[in-house]
Parts: C-alpha cells; structure tokens; sequence
C-alpha cells in the first residue's frame, strides 16, 4: 500500500531527528567514540578513491590479512554527515576480523542523488582493486549502510557491475546489510524538509529506488530498522522484503526499542544483532 503523500505528515514520518528529543547528545558520543576508535587504530585516512569533490574513504584493516571486508556507507537523507563521524563501527569489527572502509561523497543539494549513487560504485570498484594492498580478501566485500547509506547500500547490491568496467566481477558486492534503509523514494518527493535538497523527479525516483528493481541475481540483502521508528521506516523496512522475496531478503527484522539513531549501536556492540548480521555477511559466523 502507497503512502499518503500529505506533506506535513511525511515531514513528520520521516524527520527522523526532530523524533529523537537526544539526538545531539547521540550525535555527541558518535563523534567522541569516533575520535577514540581512529586513536586506537592504524587507520589509513582520506584515501582518494576518485578525483571528485568527496571521494575519500578511510580503512581499518584487519589484524590478519586476506580479510573480508565491510565497506559502511553514512546516512543524514544525502546532504549531511561525514564519514569521520562513523569511525565507532569499526573495532569490534577489526576485533571479529574484518576489515572496515568508510567511503565519503558529496552532499546534496550540490549534488544529485545519482551522483552520489554513481560515486559509491566508483568507491566499491576501488576497494574491490585495493583490497589486497590492505590486507583485505577482493572476494568477500559486503556492504553495510544506516537510513540514506542503507538506500546506497541495496543499490550497490543492484549494480551491474560488468555495466561499469570490464574487470569488475559481476558479483562483487558478496551481500548487504541496510540498516533502516530508504527503498522507496517517491514518498521523499513530496516531504518538504527535504526535497529541495534532493530535487527528485519522477524519473530520478523510478531509477534511485530499489523497490522498483527486480530482484538481484546474486548476494543477499538483510534488512533491519528499530523497533521505535515512525510507520514509514517500518513500511520502507518491510516493502523490499515484499518486493524482492525471502530468497533475496531472507532477514527482515525489527530491533525493539531502538529508535532511528540507536538501532545503528548494535552494530558496534559486539553483542549486537546487526554486529552478528554483518560476520554473517562476511563469512566469519
């Protein structure tokens, strides 16, 4: 079932933020856990992976070598964040084995949603080329995204690989983890806190959405959001599910009382069901 496309109660669906009356204090904490993961590691920052304007990535490599790899893509709706801020997801990962990149882009409304789609497969071609100078296994990448980065994620899993260069395997995103993902942007068209950032069409929806997709012919795609997130999370959560099938999306789950903020936590505790998820992805469960 579509969405009522009321404007004021989109802005109230999906202004995740103004939901969460803690939210800067959540902010806070990302940022200093942050700063302390990238003290306590060798960290390789600011990689150039393109010659665009936010085409970096920073990777944690894994202790021992031929390590898969998680490359984490940030939410903030595309136009906010910075992957410096994500850096927390990292150690419980390093310490499970694998290795972690964190891809930057550009921020709309400077850019197109497409774009900053485009740039994240320029990221994944890169990591999947250089995985083995940081130790990590070309094989085994997964791909693990929150709200805009869960959207950016089940993309990557779409991508026609052989589409983008020649070397490329057709399979080389092994498996992704979108954690309260976007699959559905026409809803976003018409919330008016965002779409004069965004700038979506008809057209662009129909391209940027993977519930339009058919299913991907390989890799699997779990899909989680918190419990205490607004109908429309719970909706976009289930929808890809609908439309894909269990085969595709064999985890469609809720995490209870975690809320669109906390839920991402469970990923860096390594307790967590989105930690378990994603050694799940990696091949290390």
């Amino acid at each position: 079932m579509r969405p009522r496309l009321d404007p004021q109660w989109l802005d109230a669906e999906y202004n995740a933020r103004a939901a969460i009356p803690d939210h800067a204090a959540i902010f806070d904490a990302w940022v200093a856990a942050s700063q302390a993961a990238r003290a306590g590691s060798p960290v390789q920052a600011d990689i150039a992976y393109g010659d665009g304007a936010g085409e970096t990535l920073d990777v944690f490599p894994a202790a021992q070598p031929g390590a898969p790899v998680l490359v984490f893509v940030h939410g903030g709706y595309w136009r906010s964040r910075d992957k410096s801020e994500f850096s927390f997801i990292a150690p419980a990962l390093n310490a499970a084995g694998a290795t972690v990149v964190l891809p930057n882009y550009a921020l709309a409304p400077a850019v197109s949603v497409e774009h900053i789609t485009l740039q994240m497969v320029r990221a994944l071609a890169w990591t999947w080329r250089n995985a083995a100078r940081f130790g990590g296994d070309p094989a085994r990448i997964a791909v693990a995204g929150h709200s805009a980065g869960g959207h950016l994620a089940a993309m990557l899993l779409s991508c026609r690989w052989k589409q983008v260069a020649d070397d490329l395997p057709p399979g080389l995103v092994t498996g992704a983890l979108s954690i309260s993902g976007l699959y559905d942007l026409e809803p976003l068209r018409h919330t008016g806190f965002l779409q004069p950032d965004l700038q979506l069409t008809p057209a662009s929806v129909a391209r940027l959405s993977p519930a339009f997709f058919p299913r991907p012919k390989s890799g699997k795609l779990y899909t989680v959001c918190g419990g205490d997130e607004s109908s429309e999370f719970l909706r976009q959560n289930k929808l890809i599910r609908d439309v894909w099938g269990p085969t595709a999306v064999p985890v469609c789950e809720t995490l209870s009382g975690r809320n669109h903020l906390t839920v991402l936590e469970s990923l860096a505790n390594p307790a967590g069901r989105l930690h378990d998820l994603a050694l799940r992805l990696l091949g290390l469960h």
